[in-house]
C-alpha cells in the first residue's frame, strides 16, 4: 500500500486524484505493430523497475503512434492521460527559446552582459545571457550546497524565493571563469527568468504564455503560483527523506524562476518535444544556436569544480541553449520530488517520445522515465538511440 504522508488524501480536493475527464486519452485498443511493441517495453519496464505509474505518449511525423497510461496515481485510482504532472526544466527550453526571440527582435544580444539588465546580480558584469543559457557562468548550483539540502529535506513545503536561492549560489566563489567550461546551475535559469522580464517589460508567466504555450496549443501547461496541481493530478511518492511519503505538493519554487514553475499532461510534453525539436518559434539561425551556441559540452571532467558538474568536450553529447543534445536527440529530462519526465525528439527519424513516471518503493534512482524512453528509442530508432546520462530538474 502507498505511503500518504504530509498530506492525506481524504483531504484533498475534490477531483485531485479522481478520474480524468475527456482531453488527453489512451489510444484505443487492441494495439498492434510498433505501438503494441512500444506499450509492451513500458509495462515490462514499469514492473521491472518498481513504478507506480507510467505515462507515455509517442509520435512519429507529428501522427500519434500509441498513448497510454499503466499503474496508478495513488492506490485504487489509475494513472491516465490527462493527469498533470510537474515538469520542472522543460521550462527552461522555453525560457531560452523566448531569449532568442526577443534576440531576434533586436530587443536584447546573447552576448550581452548580465550589468545591462540586472546590475545587481552576481558576477553582473562577467556573465553574459548565452552564459546563462548554455550553463556556462560558472555559478554555483545552490541544488548542491550542503545548507540548502538540509533546510529543503527538513522543511519540503517552504516556499523559497528567488533572491534566497540565488543568494546561496552568489556565495560560493565561481566554479570557473564564465564560458571556459560547463556546468549545469539552478542559478542560471533563477536569473534567466528576470532577465526576460527585465528585457520584455512583461512577467515570465505571461511571456511563456503569450509566446510559447498558446502558439502551441500547450492547453493543459500552466504555471503554478502555488503547489497546487490542477486536477486531474497524477500523486508522486519518494524515499528523498528516508521514508517512503507522498511528494505530490512538496513546493517546487526553488526548482527554477517564478512565473515557470510548470505543470501538463502526457499529450502536452510530446508536442513540447516536436516544437522543441524543430525548432518551431524560431529562425533557422536562432534554432541552429540552440542546438549548438558554442557549449563547452559534457564528457571528460576538468579541473575547476567537482567531477560530478563540470564536464568538458564531446560531441556525443552536449547542452544547447536551454537544452540537451544527445545522440541526434534534443530533449529535457526533469527529476525532481519523485516526479520523473522526459520529452525527446529525433529529427532524423522525425520521432517524439514523452514519458512521465512515478516511483514505487524499491525504484532505484535516477530518472525511470529517461530509462523507459531509452528503452522505446532503441526499439524505433535502433540506430540512435537515447543514451543520455544527465538528467535534472
Amino acid at each position: 500500500m502507498l505511503c500518504i504522508a504530509g498530506l492525506v488524501a481524504a483531504t484533498l480536493p475534490a477531483g485531485v486524484a479522481g478520474a480524468a475527464p475527456a482531453g488527453c486519452v489512451s489510444t484505443p485498443g487492441p494495439l498492434q505493430g510498433q505501438a503494441a511493441d512500444v506499450l509492451g517495453i513500458a509495462e515490462r519496464a514499469k514492473r521491472e523497475l518498481g513504478l507506480n505509474s507510467v505515462i507515455l505518449r509517442v509520435s512519429q511525423d507529428g501522427k500519434e503512434m500509441v498513448t497510454a497510461a499503466l499503474g496508478e496515481s495513488v492506490t485504487g485510482v489509475p494513472a491516465d492521460p490527462a493527469m498533470h504532472f510537474r515538469s520542472g526544466s522543460v521550462a527552461i527550453a522555453y525560457m531560452a527559446t523566448v531569449l532568442l526571440q526577443l534576440v531576434e527582435e533586436g530587443k536584447a544580444g546573447l552576448d550581452d552582459t548580465l550589468d545591462r539588465w540586472l546590475p545587481d546580480a552576481p558576477h553582473a558584469e562577467e556573465i553574459t545571457l548565452r552564459q546563462l543559457g548554455n550553463s556556462t557562468s560558472g555559478l554555483h548550483d545552490y541544488v548542491t550546497d550542503p545548507k540548502f539540502l538540509a533546510e529543503l529535506e527538513a522543511a519540503p513545503f517552504r516556499h523559497w524565493t528567488s533572491a534566497e536561492v540565488i543568494g546561496i549560489a552568489a556565495a560560493h566563489p565561481l566554479w570557473y571563469e564564465p564560458g571556459t567550461n560547463f556546468s549545469y546551475s539552478h542559478a542560471n535559469f533563477q536569473l534567466l527568468g528576470a532577465a526576460l522580464e527585465k528585457i520584455s517589460g512583461v512577467s515570465l508567466e505571461r511571456l511563456l504564455q503569450e509566446r510559447v504555450m498558446r502558439p502551441l496549443g500547450l492547453s493543459e501547461t500552466a504555471n503554478g503560483a502555488t503547489p497546487e496541481i490542477p486536477v486531474p493530478a497524477l500523486h508522486s511518492f519518494t524515499s528523498d527523506r528516508g521514508i517512503y511519503e507522498e511528494s505530490s505538493y512538496w513546493n517546487p519554487s526553488w526548482t527554477t524562476a517564478p512565473g515557470a514553475v510548470l505543470t501538463t499532461d502526457i499529450c502536452d510534453l510530446e508536442r513540447s518535444a516536436r516544437a522543441v525539436g524543430t525548432g518551431e518559434l524560431l529562425s533557422a539561425e536562432s534554432f541552429r544556436t540552440q542546438l549548438d551556441p558554442g557549449t563547452v559540452g559534457l564528457g571528460t571532467t576538468t579541473d575547476g569544480c567537482p567531477a560530478t558538474v563540470c564536464l568538458k568536450n564531446t560531441r556525443e553529447a552536449h547542452f544547447g541553449f536551454g537544452i540537451l543534445v544527445d545522440n541526434g536527440w534534443i530533449e529535457q529530462n526533469p527529476s525532481f520530488s519523485g516526479y520523473a519526465a522526459i520529452q525527446a525528439y529525433l529529427p532524423a527519424e522525425k520521432l517524439a517520445i514523452a514519458v512521465s513516471a512515478t516511483k514505487g518503493p524499491k525504484t532505484p534512482e535516477g530518472n525511470q522515465a529517461q530509462t523507459v524512453a531509452e528503452r522505446i528509442s532503441a526499439l524505433l530508432a535502433p540506430d540512435r538511440p537515447l543514451k543520455s546520462k544527465h538528467p535534472h530538474s
